[in-house]
């Protein structure tokens, strides 16, 4: 498509504006002695008014953020930008490490050392949006205290108290909770727990799982997912026999239609991965050294592996925070559109809070670094301005696998919107394919592989606005190009109505 096009439909494109389901808790902030009058300004205060650490001799703390992944680490960048952060904020962690890019640990982190991997202090947040990294040093420069491996185990809400494992009490004036997500387990008595079995969600998974690789001789990865299959692209770079294994009838049943899931199932086949798709696990089988050894499977078959890394999603980490209010149809922290939970001057962000979906009517929680970024910036905002619009997120998903040098082919999709309808599947993957869903005649979303950066930046345009399309045009296009002009001039058509 021509850059100037692709110019012309970002003055043209206006933002959908659908009304936001009624009912949400919508309470004003109660006032807080801690709290400090807002500036009028984001201008940073005067170098002659920070409070240095001994300040925080007592229990006092005027922001406190629990969680140290991707939402904390945007939420303490807003910080700073607003000049709320220096002597004002703490962060609490159960990690080592500073707030950081999580995505990369299902893909450059697992590189083999030959293969240029990704390694701390390379990828702190912000990097991943292209802003700067959060160093230990950065928070210490920004008067930001941080508080390391020691999770919070209960909250006192009425006294806003954290108490933390190691016994600490901290009282704050205004609360985020960031617990993000916890990786799904298998049972310790179908063998979840043996040596051998590994679950990413941190740093410290991560680095477990590279040592076993280095002696590896036979992976099997659960889970057809997006973890399963980064892992398992991941895996083949160390030359490894590698079987991925799901109950599913395809690869990332709940985006990819079958179509779609085989042209990538293929791909991977010819990379040397074996798949097992619609297949039960009844358990893990142990060697006579206690390790690994295999997986057994609902049939009876037993799939041998040293290595064995588990990739069946996660759930959100809302313990010891149950009691500010759970959404009990997606899971996480029921909040409003401004992060606000149902107790006043507590906030929810990221993966663990169920927030309203604005641009489709309905309550959703999100388990993507993008909305991790959004839900802390949009939160931090409305906590320290007069910001007042809801958040408007549109859903946005990709990956990257077969990145690591000598890969014959590296892949790189985008989805944004809606995966709901009909769909048009364009292009022979070779490189590139798109699918398109369509409902009511309307695009509602659209997923695009080995895309321009032009043709990606059309992708959330199309999504956002859904225009009326053309479906036996669409299918008609004989290349990826002319069904995203067809979509484009749709939208055009749209924006002059």
């Amino acid at each position: 498509m021509p850059s100037s096009a692709v110019r012309r439909l970002a003055m043209a494109a206006a933002s959908s504006s659908l009304s936001l389901k009624q009912g949400l808790l919508l309470r004003p902030l109660r006032t807080n002695p801690l709290t400090r009058p807002r500036p009028s300004s984001t201008s940073l205060p005067s170098r002659s008014f920070r409070r240095c650490y001994a300040a925080f001799a007592n229990e006092n703390r005027e922001y406190v953020i629990v969680g140290g992944g991707n939402a904390a680490g945007y939420a303490a960048r807003t910080f700073v930008e607003h000049g709320m952060a220096d002597g004002r904020l703490c962060i609490v962690t159960k990690e080592a490490y500073a707030p950081y890019e999580r995505p990369a640990l299902t893909k450059a982190y697992l590189f083999p050392p030959d293969k240029k991997p990704a390694r701390l202090p390379g990828f702190h947040t912000c990097v991943g949006s292209g802003g700067e990294r959060q160093t230990p040093e950065w928070y210490q420069e920004k008067g930001i205290e941080m508080l390391y491996q020691d999770p919070v185990k209960d909250i006192d809400i009425e006294k806003q108290t954290l108490i933390t494992n190691s016994g600490k009490h901290l009282k704050y004036g205004s609360l985020i909770i960031a617990t993000g997500s916890s990786a799904s387990r298998f049972p310790e008595k179908i063998g979840g727990n043996l040596p051998g079995v590994h679950y990413i969600r941190e740093v410290a998974d991560a680095d477990a799982l590279i040592s076993s690789l280095g002696k590896a001789k036979k992976v099997v990865v659960v889970g057809g997912g997006y973890i399963g299959m980064e892992i398992a692209a991941a895996t083949v770079a160390w030359k490894l026999d590698t079987t991925i294994i799901f109950p599913e009838d395809h690869l990332l049943q709940r985006l990819f239609t079958p179509s779609l899931a085989r042209r990538y199932e293929e791909l991977y086949q010819k990379n040397g991965v074996k798949i097992l798709k619609g297949a039960s696990i009844k358990n893990l089988e142990a060697g006579s050294d206690g390790h690994v050894a295999g997986v057994k499977l609902g049939d009876g078959s037993v799939v041998e592996a040293d290595t064995v890394i588990v990739g069946i999603g996660a759930k959100p980490a809302v313990s010891p925070f149950e009691r500010v209010g759970l959404n009990t149809e997606v899971g996480g922290l029921q909040v409003d559109g401004q992060f606000r939970t149902g107790i006043p001057g507590i906030f929810a962000i990221g993966d663990v809070a169920a927030f309203p979906l604005k641009i489709y009517n309905r309550t959703a929680r999100v388990e993507h670094v993008d909305h991790a970024r959004r839900s802390a910036q949009h939160c931090v905002k409305s906590l320290l301005t007069a910001q007042t619009h809801t958040y408007d997120y549109l859903p946005y998903f990709y990956s990257r696998v077969f990145e690591y040098e000598g890969s014959p082919r590296r892949v790189w999709w985008q989805f944004f919107g809606d995966n709901v309808g009909e769909t048009v599947e364009i292009g022979n993957f070779d490189p590139k394919v798109a699918t398109f869903w369509i409902e009511s005649g309307k695009l509602k979303g659209v997923l695009l592989e080995s895309g321009s950066p032009e043709e990606f930046q059309l992708l959330p345009k199309l999504a956002r606005n859904q225009p009326v399309i053309d479906k036996a045009k669409l299918q008609s296009a004989s290349s990826v190009e002319e069904a995203l002009d067809i979509a484009w001039r749709s939208l055009q058509v749209e924006a002059t109505v």
